[in-house]
């Protein structure tokens, strides 16, 4: 019985981590291990999101296995670029 309930809760607690909140979408970053970041739609505004995704178009199509879009740049570039529109 105490087993049930074990699994019961992970798999409630992997349902959680996998929604996203109202106003937000996923998208996957890094040049060979993706990693999934969960960012707001208004960044979609910015200047360089937009460019990005232009990139990530002309990549990958419209094509994105990993269930989410797709950004082609490094880890490290797309977190500065997140931090910065964070501060604005």
């Amino acid at each position: 019985m105490a087993i049930h309930k074990i699994l019961r809760r992970s798999l409630s607690a992997e349902k959680r981590s996998a929604e996203v909140p109202k106003g937000h979408l996923v998208v996957y970053v890094g040049e060979s291990e993706k990693k999934r970041f969960v960012i707001p739609l208004s960044y979609l505004n910015h200047p360089s999101v937009q460019e990005l995704l232009c990139q990530a178009a002309e990549e990958f199509g419209f094509c994105h296995p990993m269930g989410g879009l797709t950004i082609p740049c490094s880890e490290e570039s797309f977190i500065d670029l997140t931090s910065h529109l964070r501060r604005a």
